[in-house]
């Protein structure tokens, strides 16, 4: 690791540290300040104003336990489950780092690749690379053009779809979003939700202390009192954190309703490849290119039969084995087009839940983040229709892929 490397970790671990305490602190003062100073000493005892006082107290309080909830969930999941992909056999440990005068590029990244390190390292060419079988076991996967899933060449891995490799941790994250030290760390998949609720209540927080301080400057000027030095802070402070939080609230309302992290937007012009899966006898066209999972070694010796084809590091497939092998199609997106945009609706339920439970209390993580779905990692459904129709391939649903295949290997077994 470079001393540059090393110095922005040693930034970024100690902002985690010493931001969160601020955000502590300022959430102690103000209360202390809107509780005692202004409900309290001014508007109950000066003022004898009992029905603001409660009001302003009641929705203070249900605010602040909402933001303290919300936060802490935040804090805790960046720090205990950030959505880390495993490293890879070899991965680029500082031990076992390349010299520079081993690295490839010269010490420079590769070109148009935000992630690539300033070492490159190719992927793994072997056609049993460890965790190539999480991706044809699904039905769709981002890929390079040659339709293995991307690489990163620090991590030594595969990357799972929308995973990025962050210089901050040193890993690849699923779905990346941002470094954020107001909450400790790294946004991913597992903590977008809990941080777009904080960002959301701390608002409310803010608005509330904001709009009690301000009243308060109003009526002691009005009544010709001096300014109280707290309001007057507290007023600064509240008008300075509802910026910042308004603005990460509505950003992360729009990524949302967009199912887009900030790194997405960084790479909206971006062409994704997409490998996704036909009937196995599916010929290449001069539109896309085919691949066949498992991965086989060359070279293969000739089939002592017709029926039999040829298998991974020379073996031949059986009828039985040939039922587990899967074609896929590597087809192109548009500049413009988000694979994973299911609609603003499925969108939102997408990472916030299913019902307004889910959406208002920082209990349940993102259905996106369960990785449940068989057909890819994260949905992306109607991409899928809208390349299948495309590129001529509609009629090629998962169930007829099945049905065809079921019915070339009950052929090859009777020919047999």
């Amino acid at each position: 690791m470079s001393k540059a490397q090393s110095s922005q970790n040693a930034v970024a671990r100690w902002a985690s540290i010493g931001i969160p305490t601020f955000v502590v602190g300022a959430l102690g003062y103000g209360t202390y300040v809107l509780t005692s100073v202004i409900c309290i000493d001014y508007l109950y005892h000066d003022l004898g104003d009992s029905g603001a006082t409660i009001a302003i107290l009641i929705i203070y309080f249900l605010s602040l336990f909402a933001t303290l909830a919300a936060y802490g969930r935040t804090f805790w999941v960046i720090n205990t489950n950030t959505g880390l992909v495993p490293l890879g056999p070899h991965a680029q440990t500082v031990e076992n780092k390349p010299r520079s005068s081993e690295r490839r590029w010269g010490g420079r990244r590769k070109l148009g690749d935000l992630e690539s390190p300033p070492y490159y390292t190719g992927p793994d060419l072997d056609p049993d690379s460890p965790g190539l079988e999480h991706f044809y076991s699904k039905e769709a996967f981002t890929c390079e053009s040659d339709g293995r899933p991307r690489w990163c060449s620090e991590c030594r891995n595969w990357k799972p779809d929308r995973a990025h490799h962050s210089s901050e941790l040193g890993r690849c994250v699923r779905k990346m979003d941002h470094y954020c030290p107001w909450v400790g760390g790294m946004v991913s998949e597992t903590s977008f939700k809990f941080f777009a609720q904080f960002t959301a209540y701390a608002t409310l927080l803010c608005a509330v202390v904001l709009a009690a301080s301000a009243y308060a400057l109003a009526m002691q000027t009005r009544e010709g009192q001096a300014l109280s030095g707290h309001i007057i802070a507290a007023t600064v402070l509240s008008a300075f954190f509802i910026t910042f939080t308004f603005t990460m609230s509505a950003t992360s309302i729009r990524l949302i309703l967009l199912n887009l992290t900030n790194i997405d937007t960084m790479k909206k012009k971006w062409i994704h490849q997409l490998a996704v899966r036909v009937p196995q006898n599916t010929p290449p066209t001069n539109q896309y290119g085919i691949i066949t999972y498992p991965l086989q070694n060359p070279p293969f010796p000739e089939p002592h039969a017709s029926n039999e084809q040829p298998g991974p590091r020379g073996q031949l497939l059986s009828p039985r084995d040939q039922r587990a092998t899967k074609t896929f199609a590597i087809l192109r997106t548009h500049a413009d087009e988000n694979p994973w945009d299911l609609g603003w609706k499925e969108n939102w339920k997408d990472v916030m839940g299913t019902n307004i439970m889910d959406w208002l209390l920082p209990i349940r993580m993102s259905p996106c983040a369960m990785h449940d779905h068989t057909v890819s990692d994260y949905r992306m459904d109607p991409m899928l229709h809208t390349l299948r129709k495309r590129y001529g391939l509609k009629g090629f649903t998962e169930g007829q892929a099945m049905d065809m295949e079921m019915r070339e290997v009950r052929r090859t077994e009777s020919r047999r």
